[in-house]
C-alpha cells in the first residue's frame, strides 16, 4: 500500500491562512449544511433552497442570481421526476472546509453517474465545486459558488488521495473497485511482487499506516495510460506494534478501461 498528499491540500492550506482554522465540530456542521443543500435540490424542496441561498447569491462564472439558480434546480427536479430512469445520480465527497466565525469556504468533489452517455452507455464523470458562505442572522447561507469539470490529471490526483484514505481505513471495497484485475505491486518493505488478491489480503495484517504525506508529485498521461511519481512519507506501526517513520519514492501506473481509471501497478523504493 502507498499513500499520497495531493496539491489540493495545499490549496486548502492557503485558504486556511486567509480564513482561519475550523474545529472538527465546525467542519461537520458545514459539511452537513452543504449536503442538505444537495438533498434539497434532489427533492425539489424550493422552501429549503430559498433559506440556503442568500438573497444576493451569485453563481459563477455566469453570474446566476438566486432566483435563476432555484428555477434551474426546480426544472431539473421536474425533468428527473418525469423520467427517473434517465436521471443522473450524484454523490459528493472529498470535503475541504475552512472558516471563521462568520465566513466559510467549502470545496468538494462531485461524482456524477449518467445513464445516457456516449452511444447510450452509462458513464461516470467528476466535477469540483467551491462554495462561499456567510453567517447571517445566526444561520449559514451560500453567497456564491463556482464549479468546473475535472480533467484526467485532477481525477488521478483525487484517486491517489482516495488510495491514501482507503489504505489508512483498510477499505477493501475501494481496492476491489480501483485495482485493475491484473494489478501488481512491488513492495518497498520486502521486495515481493503482489497481485490484486494478495495486496488486498495484506489489509488484514496487524499494524499499518496511520498518517501519510506525499510530495514531489508528478503526473504524466499518454492516451489511456498514466504514470504518477512521488515521495511518500508514512508513519504507523508494524505487525509487532513497533512505530515506524518511512519515506518511499514510488511509481504508480494507471490504466483507463471502460472510461474509468484503475491502478495497474505500483513500485516503491525506501529512501534514506
Amino acid at each position: 500500500m502507498k499513500h499520497i498528499f495531493v496539491s489540493l491540500i495545499l490549496i486548502a492550506g492557503m485558504f486556511g491562512a486567509a480564513f482561519g482554522q475550523c474545529s472538527d465540530a465546525d467542519k461537520k456542521v458545514l459539511e452537513a449544511f452543504d449536503m442538505a443543500w444537495g438533498v434539497a435540490g434532489e427533492n425539489g424542496d424550493k422552501a429549503a433552497l430559498m433559506n440556503i441561498l442568500a438573497d444576493d447569491f451569485v453563481g459563477l462564472p455566469m453570474m446566476v442570481t438566486k432566483t435563476a439558480s432555484i428555477e434551474g434546480t426546480m426544472k431539473t427536479f421536474e425533468r428527473n421526476k418525469a423520467n427517473p430512469a434517465g436521471a443522473d445520480k450524484t454523490t459528493h465527497d472529498s470535503y475541504l472546509i475552512t472558516c471563521t466565525a462568520n465566513t466559510a469556504t467549502i470545496t468538494h468533489r462531485n461524482i456524477i453517474w449518467t445513464p445516457d452517455g456516449n452511444g447510450g452507455k452509462p458513464e461516470t464523470f467528476w466535477t469540483r465545486s467551491i462554495h462561499f458562505l456567510e453567517k447571517r442572522g445566526g444561520k449559514w447561507q451560500v453567497v456564491s459558488n463556482a464549479g468546473h469539470d475535472m480533467d484526467d490529471y485532477m481525477m488521478l490526483g483525487y484517486l491517489e488521495n482516495d488510495w491514501n484514505v482507503a489504505g489508512i481505513k483498510k477499505d477493501k471495497g475501494w481496492f476491489e473497485k480501483y485495482y485493475a484485475d491484473d494489478y501488481s505491486s512491488v513492495s518497498s518493505r520486502d521486495g515481493k511482487v503482489y497481485n490484486k488478491k494478495a495486496d488486498i489480503a495484506s489489509l488484514n495484517d496487524a499494524g499499518g499506516d496511520e498518517w501519510a504525506e506525499l510530495s514531489n508529485l508528478d503526473i504524466r498521461i499518454d492516451g489511456n495510460t498514466a504514470i504518477v511519481v512521488g515521495v511518500n512519507h508514512t508513519k504507523g506501526k508494524d505487525d509487532k506494534g513497533v512505530a515506524y517513520d518511512r519515506k518511499i519514492r514510488f511509481t504508480d501506473t494507471w490504466i483507463k478501461r471502460d472510461g474509468r481509471w484503475q491502478a495497474w501497478a505500483t513500485q516503491g523504493t525506501r529512501m534514506p
